[in-house]
């Protein structure tokens, strides 16, 4: 079965038991059921069957929207009769969507490979057992690296026999029998050697491609989808900000972003807590939004994406914004950085963003259900760092908040940069390094009585402190260390601010499982874990992003200066032309998602029409076309067309309706609405969605 195929279904075994849940919940509610949420459900349930070619299920589904329509019409009351037939019509969707999963009985002449490509099973899975299938794979790895040692030595080995022959040949006298067959023996045990190591070569590649295919299994396995963990938070929002008097609009994307289950569970409180910190923070009266010219009502979005092994969570809101000035006094309080003298610099703001993770620090003017006590950013900073990841708040342009929040994509494994300090080594994530570096000392320059280089980032020169990471750890001065005459250099980012650690050497870039470190006498604020070595103490593995933080906090005269921070980079321009899908059925969502895609477009994705009006008028993505159904909660796909076509703003941008009402009143509406093209779903062919949007675009 393709791939596609097997995410449409999975995709569909989730959303449809939603909808029956959904359905049987507000059944079970009598007299003050809503009958409109009913018939939705039943409609978004038969266009997902239909999106995934079970029939079974798609008949027993128009059966139910038929009789939810007789409800919502007032055809029928929601009496005993009308709810056993409910019950039993969900029941017989429940039976053929479980018989879609079962694979059916094998064909006398099929082999056991056919039916195995014929048939898919889906089965629910322990997480300790998918753990410890993880463990086993890391064990394997470390069986892997002890066969590179051992191809080593082969090979030290056939290189003392080739010199043992050489002296042999050298020095041997009268040419004596014995000398003849010692000399025969040699070239023999340096061919054997030659041919074992050839051997040895060929069967740990083998063995590599096999681990590779492994942890692609295992990976695949461990994640899931972002929606299964935060696909409420949009509700919880607006539940939050009612319930706080706070309009507001919510925008969430990128749900269909794949993690490791235990990633996402581990974050889901302090996503959680960093929304809820984004309404309480980002609130502010009507007069001063209107005064500043922003939109009556505060808007949260969160985005989330991975890319290079890593999961990014980015949380904004269009409110005042962070306030230094009380951050810093709240920070003094707490004694995370002493008083100001008159005339001395002013914090960078990185430096007191950061402090707004430690705990007790808050900048809210009271104590209520939302905020006030300073403790729930540093359960999330501390969340994070359990999880190896990097935490950021930065102040929004011109106005807002924005959290970036980054963790590796896997709570396993990590690919890691091993470099030595004075003789032991330690290791950092390696897709948290920006540049490894190897300069002449001879190019160092000081600024301010610092040594610091000169490196070309983002097209631009950037001064860039150069710091020995071995001070940094210890907290004791020390000389940037230069060997044959060159400096070696991790350069770090954080945000726009660089900086370049000087080591002893560079050595090896590998994945290695990264466990927890209990050690009274080391810095906590800068070591994640340790990394276990054979036969050799522990790596240190070290946070870049609290390393780079460390460095702004003791050299803050430097820091303010402006040492090592870069101005943003343009982005460059967009080839790639943008199509935002907009359909509340996840199922629909992945199958126009993957068709588009396939043709090289790149998809946002809405689950609702509020949702993507939202996404249109934030102006963060330059939408160049939309696909919208039109049965949709909040906002369906007619009210959206109409208030797309009455922004002068988006009135530009193409509509297609996507529906699988086929009735010509509907797809009169929606031309008249000014929809560029109608195109029902029971007649559905990518190739006519396809054409349609070459012709718009």
């Amino acid at each position: 079965m393709p791939d596609i195929r097997r995410q449409l279904l999975a995709a569909f075994d989730l959303e449809h038991r939603e909808h029956l849940q959904a359905i049987r919940q507000a059944i079970a509610a009598g007299g003050e059921a809503d009958t409109r949420e009913i018939f939705r459900r039943a409609h978004s349930l038969k266009g997902a069957a239909r999106a995934v070619d079970l029939p079974a299920v798609e008949e027993h589904a128009h059966a139910l929207e038929s009789l939810c329509a007789e409800l919502m019409d007032g055809q029928r009351t929601l009496d005993a009769d009308t709810t056993a037939a409910l019950e039993g019509l969900l029941d017989a969707v429940e039976d053929a969507a479980g018989a879609a999963y079962a694979p059916p009985a094998p064909k006398p002449a099929a082999t056991t490979a056919a039916v195995a490509d014929e048939t898919v099973e889906y089965v629910r899975i322990d997480v300790e057992a998918v753990a410890g299938l993880s463990r086993a794979m890391q064990t394997l790895s470390g069986d892997v690296l002890d066969h590179g040692a051992i191809d080593e030595d082969l090979r030290r080995l056939a290189s003392d026999a080739r010199k043992l022959e050489r002296r042999w040949r050298d020095t041997r006298g009268g040419a004596a029998v014995r000398a003849r067959e010692v000399e025969q023996g040699l070239k023999d045990l340096s061919r054997a050697l030659n041919e074992l190591s050839v051997r040895r070569v060929r069967a740990g590649w083998a063995l590599d491609q096999g681990l590779s295919d492994l942890r692609g299994r295992v990976e695949e396995i461990s994640q899931a989808p972002a929606e299964t963990v935060f696909g409420g938070f949009a509700t919880m929002v607006r539940d939050i900000a009612r319930e706080a008097g706070v309009a507001v609009d919510v925008r969430v994307t990128g749900l269909d972003t794949r993690a490791d289950r235990r990633v996402l569970q581990a974050l889901k409180d302090p996503v959680m807590h960093l929304l809820r910190n984004a309404v309480s923070h980002g609130r502010e009266a009507p007069q001063a939004r209107a005064a500043a010219g922003k939109p009556e009502r505060l808007t949260v979005a969160m985005t989330v994406s991975a890319a290079s092994g890593r999961l990014r969570i980015d949380i904004a809101d269009d409110g005042p914004g962070p306030d230094l000035a009380r951050l810093e006094t709240a920070a003094v309080e707490k004694g995370l950085m002493p008083s100001r003298p008159e005339g001395a610099p002013a914090p960078t703001p990185e430096e007191l963003l950061a402090h707004a993770f430690a705990p007790g620090v808050s900048t809210a003017q009271g104590v209520d259900k939302l905020a006030g006590r300073g403790m729930g950013l540093s359960v999330v900073a501390e969340a994070v760092r359990k999880l190896r990841g990097e935490l950021r708040l930065t102040a929004g342009r011109p106005w807002g908040a924005r959290v970036a929040l980054s963790t590796p994509l896997s709570a396993a494994r990590q690919s890691l940069l091993f470099v030595d300090i004075q003789g032991r080594q330690a290791a950092l994530p390696s897709l948290s390094v920006r540049r490894l570096l190897r300069l002449d000392a001879t190019r160092l320059e000081t600024v301010e009585g610092h040594p610091a280089a000169r490196i070309a980032i983002d097209g631009d020169d950037v001064i860039v402190p150069m710091v020995p990471l071995s001070a940094l750890l210890s907290g004791v001065a020390a000389e940037v260390p230069v060997h044959a005459g060159a400096v070696s250099a991790v350069l770090l980012s954080h945000g726009r601010r660089h900086v370049a650690l000087a080591v002893d050497a560079l050595c090896d870039v590998r994945s290695a499982l990264v466990e927890d470190l209990d050690a009274d006498d080391l810095d906590a604020d800068l070591i994640a874990g340790a990394v276990q070595l054979d036969d050799q103490a522990p790596a240190l593995a070290l946070d870049p992003d609290a390393l780079v933080r460390r460095w702004l906090r003791d050299q803050r005269q430097l820091a303010a200066g402006g040492l090592g921070f870069a101005e943003e980079a343009e982005d460059a321009d967009e080839t790639t032309r943008t199509i935002l899908v907009v359909d509340d059925s996840i199922t629909t969502r992945t199958l126009e998602k993957s068709i588009l895609e396939a043709q090289g477009y790149r998809v946002l994705l809405a689950v609702d029409g509020l949702d993507a009006l939202n996404l249109l008028r934030s102006g963060q993505a330059m939408i160049d076309l939309v696909v919208a159904d039109i049965e949709m909660p909040r906002m369906d796909g007619f009210s959206l067309l109409q208030a797309v076509k009455a922004d002068a703003a988006l009135a530009g941008t193409p509509v297609i309706l996507m529906t699988s009402r086929a009735d010509a009143a509907d797809v009169r509406r929606g031309l008249d609405l000014g929809a560029e093209a109608y195109i029902t779903k029971q007649k559905f062919d990518q190739r006519e969605l396809l054409a349609a949007i070459g012709q718009l675009l």
